[in-house]
């Protein structure tokens, strides 16, 4: 019987933006590793060009038809390995060390970096700069998951909650807070595929024209309608605006097809991803979330000092497209992982308390159940 494998990682392997801690898991699923990669690579491809967007049609149009395999990928994959119970003490200390202090880390880097390079010197608390919105947006998901998952409809709710929160302008960039409530339903669609659901659209050999025919279709749309569709309506980091095609009323159905067309390309993406373990692309996929936090600190300095507004020929493009993929196979590399761990994993000792010991084990023998002095000990029974 064909199934949705579940997620698995190696112990000490795992991207906290891609895996919550298991008790037990021992391998890692290259599938997930896979798509993990690909969705990386193309926010880096992104965020390199991402100031040549104006003048160079063909990356412009790669914004638009690549959309929902960045983000939204991303959001859906931390889904996936999102605990379904309340979160116990060790989830909680390793949702600080993995997710919140890198988030701060990585924040106070940025400032630093952009100091060096002649910007004003900013401390960034409750709205982190450029691409950090998305572990502040992770920390208050997998909070609020646990909760989600009490309401008896919760993937419909979420979604009316998305489209809502877009009348209201107090939801907004700081604390990610709008960003977090409208990608929630993608979160929490990650979690069902999880759990092994959609096994039949996943395995079956029918869907799998229909899934290519998805990604062409996203291609293609890129192509033809890049300069129609507006960035507020993919960013998901504002309020509706009067000036919507639709007018305010109805600005909530941009937003609806804009989250229903990307829950369904990025499971196209993952139908034709392949399943098996493929030469570099799973072993790099492994580091998907080093690629994500290390790569705008790369980038950074050959931006602000114009090295990559100075690309203009096609065949500049194309190269700087090819640093851009070569930029995400580097950081995603067993050695940075390794070097860059004291960033993305910071230790955390002297912030926390130390952990509670483990509760005895129910066959252990207590104080309750110590046999009396001089009694004979017969041999325990199983």
């Amino acid at each position: 019987m064909n199934t949705v494998p579940g997620p698995r990682s190696a112990p000490g392997t795992s991207d906290p933006a891609t895996a919550a801690p298991r008790g037990g898991a021992t391998a890692r699923d290259p599938w997930w590793d896979n798509t993990r990669f690909v969705a990386a690579t193309l926010i880096v491809v992104l965020h390199t060009g991402g100031s040549l967007l104006g003048r160079v049609e063909a990356l412009h149009a790669f914004q638009l038809g690549a959309w929902a395999f960045r983000v939204p990928a991303f959001v859906l994959l931390a889904g996936v390995f999102s605990k379904a119970g309340p979160l116990g003490d060790r989830s909680l200390r390793a949702l600080i060390r993995s997710v919140a202090l890198p988030g701060l880390l990585f924040g106070l880097l940025f400032s630093l970096e952009s100091w060096a390079l002649g910007a004003q010197f900013r401390v960034h608390v409750a709205q982190l700069p450029w691409n950090l919105w998305f572990l502040m947006s992770l920390f208050f998901w997998r909070l609020l998951h646990p909760l989600v998952l009490q309401l008896r409809f919760p993937l419909a709710t979420t979604t009316v909650v998305a489209l809502a929160v877009g009348y209201l302008p107090e939801f907004g960039m700081q604390f990610s807070a709008s960003r977090t409530l409208v990608y929630l339903p993608l979160f929490h669609l990650g979690w069902w595929i999880g759990q092994g659901n959609l096994a039949s659209w996943f395995t079956r050999r029918g869907t799998l024209p229909v899934a290519v025919g998805g990604v062409l279709a996203s291609v293609l749309a890129g192509v033809l309608w890049h300069r129609d569709v507006e960035g507020r309506w993919l960013s998901m980091r504002h309020a509706y605006a009067p000036a919507d095609p639709m007018g305010l009323e109805w600005a909530w159905l941009i937003r609806l097809a804009v989250l229903a067309s990307a829950a369904a390309l990025v499971l196209c993406l993952l139908r034709v991803m392949p399943r098996r373990r493929l030469p570099f692309v799973s072993a790099l996929g492994a580091g998907g979330f080093t690629i994500y936090l290390l790569h705008p600190l790369v980038i950074l300095p050959f931006r602000e000092t114009g090295w990559i507004d100075r690309v203009d020929r096609p065949v500049e493009v194309a190269a700087l497209v090819l640093c851009a993929v070569a930029l995400s196979a580097v950081l995603g590399s067993p050695p940075v992982r390794r070097l860059a761990r004291p960033l993305t994993h910071p230790p955390a000792g002297l912030l926390l308390r130390p952990e509670a010991p483990a509760p005895p084990h129910p066959d252990a023998p207590g104080p309750a159940s110590a046999p009396a002095p001089g009694a004979a000990l017969a041999p325990a029974s199983r």
